[in-house]
């Protein structure tokens, strides 16, 4: 188990660099309290990784990815407006709830939806498949990592489904956390610097162009 969990946690967090979900944790952490938007994220991806993992690529089979880009898109362009708005109701009642629903439901739903057919989702599919030939696609760092894993101790020999189910799931959700955590710390010093209307406005906006970008790159597949 621990070599699945291994595998899945470097290429997670690798991954996880730079991608959206992780811009997405920075802007929430600016407007939120970092341990609440920590808990929705890990919530978030404990439930879609464990989708990704347990029914691979059945899950892909069951919706049709144009209806599943275009479903997210339009949620995420609506999570956006409604995050907008908030900025006209009272400031205290803002910082108070976090929301209609808090900080911590905000947050898990986002991150549920921008998982949703994201790289890292597909590559967690991908990994609980077989992690050992995950890694043969990796070039010239697939190899290193295998090396370097193996003069731990950990190798792909006996590897069981059960072992690969829960070492996959646990590791590509200590690899979201390790990368977003990242950007927590840099939101939360942002959401200390900045007014809390321009973040509210930055939050909202990335929202939306989220939202946007989901939909019209289904339409051009």
């Amino acid at each position: 188990m621990l070599y699945a969990l291994a595998v899945a946690t470097i290429l997670i967090t690798l991954a996880e660099l730079g991608d959206k979900t992780q811009l997405l944790a920075l802007a929430l952490a600016a407007r939120h309290a970092w341990w609440k938007v920590l808990i929705g994220i890990f919530i978030g991806t404990l439930v879609i990784h464990l989708f990704s993992t347990l029914l691979g690529q059945a899950v892909g089979n069951l919706i049709p990815q144009f209806w599943l880009a275009i479903v997210t898109g339009v949620l995420f362009v609506g999570f956006g407006v409604w995050t907008l708005r908030g900025d006209t109701t009272d400031e205290e009642d803002t910082d108070r709830s976090g929301g209609r629903f808090g900080p911590i439901v905000t947050t898990t739903i986002a991150f549920f939806l921008a998982e949703l057919g994201d790289k890292t989702q597909i590559m967690t599919t991908t990994i609980a498949a077989d992690p050992a030939a995950v890694l043969r696609t990796f070039g010239a760092a697939g190899p290193a990592i295998s090396q370097w894993l193996a003069s731990i101790g950990l190798t792909a020999e006996g590897l069981t489904p059960v072992q690969t189910f829960w070492g996959v799931w646990m590791g590509s959700t200590i690899g979201m956390m390790i990368a977003d955590g990242l950007a927590i710390l840099v939101g939360s010093v942002m959401g200390r610097r900045l007014p809390k209307h321009l973040i509210t406005r930055i939050s909202g906006t990335i929202f939306i162009l989220f939202g946007i970008a989901t939909v019209t790159a289904a339409f051009l597949k």
